[in-house]
């Protein structure tokens, strides 16, 4: 447990120190996600969720482990496969013989911190057993509505679709994240580091052994949230946000642009950003920053552009480089 006092986290200059302080003690355990690491602190400013995408063996589940064990948060693990069932995530009721009564028994998605791994190596049915919880931050069994708790964020991983065994997530459930991040392959230097640090004794299990400790809390992202919601932005800056989320409406490249729901979500990233770099304003590099990640899993490309290698990252990438400026 950290030594720091409610007073002092509650302050948003140390608030934003203690979040800062996140991605030294995640680099603890995992090497040269710097941008990954981002989107997860964005996240957690925007009550928003994250979806993690990359091929098995690049970190996805030891970075979300590794945020868990910095965070003084509850956190609990899914490992998702082809015969979980809903009520293995939500929970169920159980019969009680003793009291000839049904008690709920709280499934793992009562946490703070829900670590979703490999969410489309499970069927649709199960998979949209988080679309209540991620939406509504609550679970409803058996007709009754059971909140979840404050803070509540689903970081999901999955590989690629491609790869066998995986289910592609439905339009529906992508549109519940906040944030979809691709975690690559490691460059050299990265990938000499991490064999270097294993060499040494580095033991992915035990994150306690690597020096991962608490350094943020809630009282953290609760005065952090508070400043981010007072962090300004112009009628000009909205009007770039809403022209980029339109301009995608008319690619050509795409048969599905993003929705004024994605441009809420670019919107409140940029602002998170914004906070994160010590400003209390939103500046275009802001909104720049964040549109990938946020608008890349809340467009769909056409078939015969699929075909032709375009992806939703070069369409995404144009249209910023076509939007105008605000000055």
């Amino acid at each position: 447990m950290s030594d720091r006092t409610p007073a002092t986290a509650a302050n948003p200059d140390n608030a934003r120190a203690s979040l800062e302080a996140l991605r030294a003690e995640i680099a603890k355990a995992v090497v040269g996600q710097d941008s990954a690491v981002t989107g997860l602190v964005v996240a957690l400013l925007c009550r928003g969720h994250v979806l993690l995408e990359g091929v098995p063996g690049v970190a996805k589940t030891l970075l979300v482990r590794s945020l868990a064990a910095s965070l003084e948060l509850d956190t609990k693990r899914v490992q998702f496969t082809p015969d979980l069932m809903p009520s293995d995530v939500t929970g169920s009721l159980i019969y009680d013989a003793r009291t000839a009564e049904f008690s709920f028994q709280a499934g793992p998605v009562f946490t703070n911190l829900l670590l979703a791994d490999e969410i489309n190596r499970t069927p649709p049915k199960t998979q949209s057993s988080l679309l209540e919880a991620m939406e509504e931050r609550q679970v409803t069994v058996d007709g009754t509505p059971r909140p979840l708790p404050e803070p509540f964020l689903v970081a999901a991983t999955q590989n690629p679709v491609e790869y066998e065994g995986t289910y592609p997530l439905p339009e529906a459930q992508l549109d519940r994240f906040l944030l979809k991040l691709t975690v690559p392959l490691p460059s050299r230097a990265d990938e000499i580091n991490v064999l270097a640090r294993h060499a040494e004794g580095f033991d992915p299990r035990d994150l306690q052994a690597a020096g991962v400790r608490p350094v943020a809390g809630a009282a953290d992202l609760e005065a952090a949230r508070a400043a981010v919601a007072k962090t300004s932005v112009s009628a000009e800056i909205t009007g770039y946000v809403v022209d980029i989320c339109r301009a995608t409406r008319e690619s050509p490249s795409l048969s599905l642009g993003v929705s004024p729901r994605g441009a809420t979500a670019l919107l409140s990233t940029a602002r998170a950003w914004a906070w994160l770099t010590g400003r209390d304003y939103v500046i275009p590099d802001d909104v720049k920053a964040l549109a990938l990640p946020t608008l890349r899993h809340r467009v769909q490309l056409r078939p015969e552009a699929e075909m032709e290698g375009v992806t939703a990252d070069s369409v995404i990438t144009s249209v910023l480089t076509h939007v105008p400026v605000p000055r």
